[in-house]
C-alpha cells in the first residue's frame, strides 16, 4: 500500500514514453527498465520495499512480494484509475495468482476496488547504457522545467554546453533564437562539475515530457552528459530509489 499521489505521479513519469511497463517484482524491490518504441529514449526506475513502507508508515501495510516475478500492465489504462484519487488517499495493488488479474484498492472519502488484465511481460533485458560522462549538473526541478518551457517557445531542440562556470541552452528556430544560462552556485544550479567543456543537442519534445512529468516526483534533477552523447537525468528519489532517463542526442549537420 503507498500513497496515492507518489504512485500516481511515478507511473505518469514513467507513462510518458511506454504503454505497456513490465515491472520486475523482488521480495526487496520493484524494478523497471524500458525504452520508448523508438529507442531514443529510456526510463530506469527503481524502488525499494522501503519506500512502501515510508508511505504506508502507520496504515499497517507493506510492499510484500514471496518470489521474484515479472508483471505486465497497461500503464495508460491504469492510470485512468489512479487518476481518481486524491493526495489524502492511499492505494493498495494486488495480483490474483489464479486469475492473474490486478486488483486496485482505494481508500479514502469512500473505498472502491477495481481489476483489471495484466499483459504478457516482456523478455527483452535492456541493458544500462554505458557512457562516460564529461558533465554533472544539479539543478531544481522547477528551474529545469522553466528553462526547457523556455527553450521550447522558439524552437523543437536544444543545444545544451558546459564549461566550469556555468550551465547554458541555446535554442535556434526560423524566426526567433534563445540563449539561458545558469551560473555556479545560483538558486537553479545547485552543483557543476566540469571534467571537460562540452555539448550536446536534444529533442525538445523528449525533454519537455520528460521532465514535465518528472519533476511532479522530486525537488532535484541531476543531468549528465559530454559532447554529442545521451544526456542522463536522474530525479532524486525517497529511500534510494531511482528514478532516470536517458536521451539520445540530436546530431547536427554543420
Amino acid at each position: 500500500m503507498t500513497d496515492a499521489r507518489l504512485l500516481r505521479d511515478t507511473f505518469s513519469a514513467i507513462g510518458i514514453l511506454i504503454d505497456e511497463a513490465t515491472f520486475n517484482l523482488t521480495p526487496e524491490n520493484i524494478n523497471l527498465r524500458a525504452m520508448d518504441p523508438s529507442r531514443v529514449a529510456m526510463v530506469d526506475f527503481f524502488w525499494p520495499k522501503t519506500v512502501f513502507d515510508e508511505a504506508a508508515e502507520g496504515t499497517g501495510f507493506q510492499y510484500e512480494c514471496d518470489q521474484p516475478q515479472k508483471i505486465c500492465v497497461n500503464l495508460t489504462e491504469l492510470l485512468k484509475l489512479l487518476r481518481r484519487t486524491s493526495k489524502e488517499e492511499a492505494v493498495e495493488m494486488s495480483l490474483n495468482p489464479e486469475t492473474q488479474r490486478l486488483q486496485i484498492s482505494i481508500t479514502g472519502k469512500y473505498n472502491r476496488v477495481f481489476n483489471m488484465p495484466t499483459l504478457e511481460p516482456q523478455e527483452e533485458e535492456v541493458p544500462t547504457p554505458k557512457i562516460t560522462f564529461k558533465v554533472q549538473a544539479k539543478v531544481t526541478a522547477y528551474g529545469l522545467r522553466q528553462v526547457i518551457e523556455d527553450a521550447q517557445l522558439v524552437s523543437d531542440h536544444v543545444r545544451i554546453e558546459a564549461d566550469t562556470e556555468k550551465l547554458v541552452l541555446n535554442a535556434t528556430g526560423d524566426l526567433m533564437g534563445a540563449t539561458i544560462e545558469l551560473k555556479k552556485g545560483s538558486d537553479a544550479l545547485l552543483e557543476l562539475q566540469t571534467q571537460e567543456p562540452s555539448k550536446a543537442t536534444y529533442s525538445l519534445s523528449y525533454l519537455s515530457e520528460i521532465i514535465k512529468a518528472a519533476s511532479a516526483t522530486s525537488e532535484i534533477a541531476t543531468l549528465e552528459f559530454a559532447n554529442d552523447m545521451p544526456i542522463r537525468i536522474d530525479f532524486q528519489q525517497p529511500k534510494e530509489g531511482k528514478l532516470t532517463y536517458y536521451l539520445a542526442p540530436r546530431i547536427e549537420v554543420e
